[in-house]
């Protein structure tokens, strides 16, 4: 049988902690001892036990208990959910309800029966376990709560009623997605909606931004840890796997991975299982992959910076968004729907576009696509003045083609120049500042090392 476990055991008698350890070792995964209840916090920290046996009385002769409801509450401040069990020379009735008042799962009078006591911790193991559970559950009955109402995605062009179709013949399939697209395409928008049609839509829907996610924190972040994993890990996390399990991941920005974290990724999916950080257990996790991505994801497995592997897993099935300029007559559905809803918000009595904004509109490249136009569409609801939203309203500056030729021609010199733009623009954020050159974050720290040499 699995031993199941690890138990700290708190008691000023050495022969009791040497009792304690000899009959508990055969049957629970690590035992740890001291006569010191001032490390309590520090054995918390880094040995992360599931139960703690702690003596009721650390004072020669003392039978009152005092010491023992003082260290559990101390123990209960850095862990709501930690499983205490009193031990003591001095039991009565009066005394184990106090402390079951007090928090502690339960009372183990001295001298004790072996059997008891045994079935009485593996007992408290359970309970950790369960308390560890109703932790994860809550955390994906909030993921599930998150995602209750149903994406709007506006759009009558044929690229638009093309992915709809292809959408809809998803609907009952398992099948892990990646979505492309231009950053502002709705990518997002699709993944939930994905989700919404699925056979997975009443579990959780758990989505992360790859790109915002450094990779000193990608293992805790998806994978979770055990409390003690390091230094603040005052207890233990459910990574993002473990809460979508059941139900959908929604990888956005996968094309930011770098080589490292994208061998661990592809490890998880391919065994589907991971580790926490800081544990030895493996957890089962059963989940539905959404993946997003504005970079060339083909041309980053050309050069080498995305795994082909990996790649092969995560598209089962691929979905491109079209970019606004492409999808003709949407541009004025969508700014009549932004109008509406901008112009409730902000309770303006702003009914129509002019014909000259919406020729405007039309004619304008949208790089940023429909949320732009969303932006577009807020600025000028709040600046004008009418009950009609003119050409002078929007702040757009279309740029000819011809003026996007610069003199210097230097290709490094070019690219140099547009990094160190993008840069200032971000403000030194190397994340917003990839996003603008359109290339993937480790892309961009490679192009950086290389210039500086």
């Amino acid at each position: 049988m699995q031993k199941q476990g690890k138990i700290l055991i708190i008691d000023d008698n050495e022969d009791i902690l040497f009792a304690l350890n000899l009959l508990l070792q055969p049957h629970v995964e690590k035992v740890k001892v001291s006569t010191q209840p001032e490390r309590i916090a520090h054995f918390m920290e880094t040995f992360a036990p599931d139960v703690i046996l702690l003596d009721m009385n650390f004072t020669k002769d003392a039978d009152s208990g005092r010491e023992g409801f003082f260290w559990l509450e101390k123990i209960k401040e850095t862990d709501p959910d930690a499983v205490v069990i009193f031990v003591t020379a001095y039991s009565d009735t009066e005394k184990a309800v106090q402390a079951i008042k007090a928090g502690a799962a339960d009372f183990i009078p001295k001298p004790w029966a072996k059997d008891k006591l045994l079935a009485t911790v593996a007992s408290a193991v359970e309970l950790r376990r369960s308390r560890t559970q109703v932790s994860q559950l809550k955390q994906q009955v909030a993921a599930l709560e998150s995602n209750r109402s149903f994406p709007e995605i506006i759009g009558e062009s044929e690229v638009m009623q093309s992915l709809f179709e292809t959408i809809d013949k998803l609907k009952n399939t398992d099948a892990n997605i990646l979505i492309l697209g231009e950053n502002g395409t709705g990518k997002d928008l699709v993944a939930n909606l994905l989700y919404c049609c699925s056979p997975r839509t009443d579990k959780p829907f758990v989505h992360i931004d790859l790109g915002a996610i450094p990779e000193t924190l990608f293992e805790s972040e998806l994978f979770g840890y055990e409390k003690g994993a390091f230094t603040d890990a005052k207890k233990e996390k459910a990574g993002r796997f473990e809460i979508a399990s059941g139900g959908t991941l929604f990888l956005d920005e996968i094309g930011n991975l770098t080589p490292a974290t994208q061998v661990k990724l592809l490890t998880a999916i391919e065994k589907q299982q991971i580790t926490r950080l800081g544990g030895t257990a493996s957890i089962h996790i059963n989940v539905r992959l959404l993946c997003a991505t504005n970079a060339d994801i083909y041309e980053m497995v050309a050069r080498g910076e995305f795994r082909q592997d990996l790649l092969y897993r995560i598209n089962t099935i691929e979905l491109h968004i079209p970019p606004l300029r492409e999808r003709g007559k949407d541009v004025e559905l969508l700014a009549n729907h932004f109008l509406h809803r901008f112009a409730k918000k902000y309770k303006k009595d702003i009914r129509s576009i002019s014909a000259s904004a919406l020729r405007k509109l039309n004619a304008y490249n949208w790089p940023g696509n429909v949320r732009e136009l969303q932006h577009a569409m807020e600025r000028a609801v709040i600046l004008a003045s009418g009950y009609t939203l003119s050409g002078d309203d929007f702040m757009l500056k279309p740029v000819s083609s011809r003026k996007l030729i610069p003199e210097n021609l230097n290709l490094e010199e070019m690219e140099q120049t547009a990094i160190e733009k993008a840069l200032e623009q971000a403000d030194g954020n190397l994340n917003k500042a990839a996003e603008l050159l359109g290339i993937s974050r480790f892309t961009l720290y490679r192009k950086m090392e290389k210039l500086s040499k």
